[in-house]
Formats: structure tokens, sequence, C-alpha cells
């Protein structure tokens, strides 16, 4: 069976391993740039010239109902928020800065609606914050800032990292006295070392010690540059070649956050989009690696879901619908199941049940190596309909209709023509 993962610190994580599938959303100013959210250090834009974004927000059109259901309806499970990105605008009524939501023309707390729609729905609620603030005075200009190359800005600068470093733990206090029970704490992102940021910038430890004492059972991510005391890392924008360990070899808690684009913040001109089975197979292969899917959408300026990502998630909640039994609370197959060629495996183990997710359709026959005599019934997913298999013995003669396979293999006898769904599932009920 697979190996029990392990969190350095902090709350048990069987609901975060169980429910596998959440919704990543990245939503603030630059959604009026329309071009990645990372657009003010890619152009080097300064705070005067970013404030017509903060000066014509107003997401009339905002509805997190519809969100929530979205969600849901994709088969995600719970979700995470930009409550601040890099930019340093807030989506909350904060007492710390003017540069929140209640201060745009639209004049109204974005969060709160927000978690109380995705709860309503039934999703957990999780909490990006970025240690980085590109807006505050005492943040001072690094090798990041957009105003790196500023010679003028950065003479100018008065940084006081203390000072920031207290904004920040205000902050996360608001989130976590505000709101209820939160689920993920995500922060984002240390880069220590010359002319960066780290873990002494942000006074982690003791930030960490607060979020403890203030919410025990919170599960918090591994970007605070404490090695040492993540619940869960996450692996952005690739997918790990095998279940991600530490420094001596234990499989961690993990989750890997990707894009349906090339972009977190909504681009309106970004063309690289994912097709469905492409985000399939990478919460197939997640899941197969013991590893969760955080999928990300970039809602607009006016509030909606862009409907390139309302496609991909429709798609992928058809698929859901029929074949989420193989994502929900499962994880690696034991070590001891060879996975097939074209193929990933995923296993429940309180059912005993074994799903064979086949990524590319072959002629009649899937080999399992080593499980004739351990298979009680298989079948496909999606409409419960049999699949006939054969057990490959040492006395068995050689079957030039068949081919050889070695003794013990199970050869699973599948229909000719592929079925109509995205990635078809079979699953195996073990003995």
């Amino acid at each position: 069976m697979a190996a029990k993962q392990v969190a350095a610190t902090g709350p048990d994580t069987a609901w975060f391993q169980r429910d596998r599938f959440g919704m990543f959303i990245h939503w603030g100013l630059y959604a009026l740039a329309a071009r990645h959210e990372w657009m003010k250090h890619r152009e080097k834009v300064d705070n005067a010239t970013y404030e017509k974004y903060f000066k014509h927000f107003d997401p009339d059109l905002y509805d997190p109902r519809d969100w929530a259901r979205l969600a849901k309806q994709a088969g995600m499970k719970y979700f995470v928020i930009t409550t601040k990105h890099h930019e340093g605008f807030t989506l909350w009524d904060s007492a710390y800065t003017d540069y929140k939501a209640t201060n745009t023309p639209y004049g109204k707390d974005l969060l709160t609606p927000m978690v109380d729609a995705f709860r309503e729905e039934g999703l957990r609620v999780g909490f990006y914050h970025s240690l980085i603030d590109w807006h505050h005075a005492k943040f001072g200009i690094d090798r990041i800032h957009p105003q790196r190359d500023d010679a003028a800005a950065r003479k100018a600068d008065q940084p006081n990292i203390k000072e920031y470093a207290e904004y920040l733990h205000n902050q996360t206090r608001e989130l976590l006295t505000q709101f209820g029970q939160i689920d993920l704490l995500w922060y984002d992102f240390s880069y220590p070392g010359k002319d960066g940021k780290g873990h002494k910038d942000w006074q982690s430890r003791k930030l960490l010690n607060t979020i403890r004492k203030l919410m025990p059972n919170i599960m918090v991510n591994n970007r605070l540059d404490l090695p040492d005391a993540p619940d869960f890392t996450t692996p952005e924008q690739y997918q790990p070649i095998a279940t991600p360990t530490d420094d001596k070899g234990r499989p961690l808690v993990w989750e890997g956050c990707q894009t349906l684009s090339g972009s977190w913040g909504y681009f309106r001109d970004e063309y690289s989009w994912k097709s469905v089975p492409q985000l399939l197979g990478m919460l197939i292969d997640g899941v197969s690696k013991d590893g969760n899917l955080l999928l990300n959408v970039g809602p607009t300026g006016r509030g909606e879901i862009d409907y390139r990502a309302r496609e991909a998630l429709e798609g992928m909640g058809a698929w859901m619908r029929y074949n989420s039994r193989s994502i929900y609370d499962c994880g690696a197959a034991p070590k001891s199941m060879a996975t097939p060629p074209d193929c990933r495996l995923t296993y429940n183990k309180k059912l005993k049940r074994l799903y064979v997710h086949v990524m590319a359709w072959p002629f009649r026959d899937i080999h399992l190596p080593k499980m004739a005599g351990k298979v009680a019934y298989a079948q496909l997913l999606h409409d419960a309909s049999e699949i006939s298999f054969t057990e490959a013995t040492s006395d068995m003669p050689h079957d030039n209709m068949r081919g050889h396979v070695p003794p013990g293999t199970l050869t699973l006898q599948l229909p000719i023509v592929k079925p109509k769904i995205e990635i078809p599932v079979i699953e195996v009920f073990l003995k």
C-alpha cells in the first residue's frame, strides 16, 4: 500500500487528502489590466501609474454564489482566494490599509460574501495571502520589486521591514478572527538571499506561532521560508515525477497548483489554454502520486469567471460526475501494483478498489502483472458495465490469439471502441 504521508507540524490533513481537488482564485486590480497578475513587476509600473486600476475597479457583475456553484459542479471540494496579492490590494475591509475593495468605486467587502457562498455549497475555505507588498511604503524595493531598476526610487526608498512585518501579522490576525474557521492558509512567497526577503523579514516563526494559537486546525503551506514547518508542500506549474519527499525521504502531503492557461490573473489575450483531457490528466496524475490539484481561475474586472475557464471547468465536472470515485479518498496504488503503459492508477484503501485510468485507449487488452487471483470484479466506472478478464497461470499453453503473458498476469478485456468519455476509468474490485 501507499506509504503514509506525514506533515512536519500542525493539524490532521486527512480531509485534504480525501478531497483532492480545489479551486484557486486569483483576483485583484490586475484583472483590469488583463495581462497577467505580475504586470506591475513585468512592466515596472510605479504606484502612481497603477492607481488608475484602483480608481476604476467596479466588479458590478460579481456573484460569488455563481463561482461557488461552478466549483462544486466541477467536483472541487475546497477553494483558496487571494485575499491580497503582491500588488498589495486587499479584498476585505482591513483596518490596517486604505488600499482595499471598500475604497474602490465598488465600495463593498468582496471576501465575506465569497466565503459565505462557498461554505453554503459545502466547500472548505482557504486564504492565499501575499508576503510581498509592492504598494506598502515600508516594504522596501528589492530585486523583484517593480521599481528595482529605478535609481531615483531606490535612493528615495525608506524601508522599514519590522514595520511591514507588523502590518503582515496584523492582517493575518484579521483573516483568522473575522471569517470563522479557515481550513488553509496559503502564503506566497519567500525569496531569501541578496536583495531578497525571507523568514527573518517576515518574522515567520512568530507569525506561525500566532497562527497556531488563533487557529490550531488550520493547514499552512511551505512558503514562509521555514523548511521544518510546512503542513503541505506546493509544486507550482509542473507535475512532479514522483511523490515529493522531505530530506529524510518521507513522502510529504502535497498539492500541485496549476493554471488553466499561462496566467493566474485574468489575461484577455492569452491563448495557451489547456484542454479538458490535459486538465483531467493533471488531476489524475497528481492523485496517482498521493497529491492534490489546486486549479486556478482568474475572474474578470467585472467579477465574472471567463467563458474559457467556465467551459474547462464544466468539462471537468462532466467527467467527475461519473468518475469522482477514482479521485476522492484515493491515492497512490500499492507499490506491488505495476502501472500498465499509458495508464495511471489510483487506489481507495478503505474500499479496496483499484482504478485504472486509461490515458490512451489500447487495442483490446490491459495487462496487470501479478494481479491474477486478486480481483473479484471489474467494470467501466462511468456506466458500471462489466469488464471481463482472464488470468494467466503457469500451466496455460501459449495462445497465439492472445499473445504470451507472464504467469500471474490479469488481463482486462476492453471493447474495441473507446467509450465516449474523456478518460475512461476501470474500477477493479479486489478480493
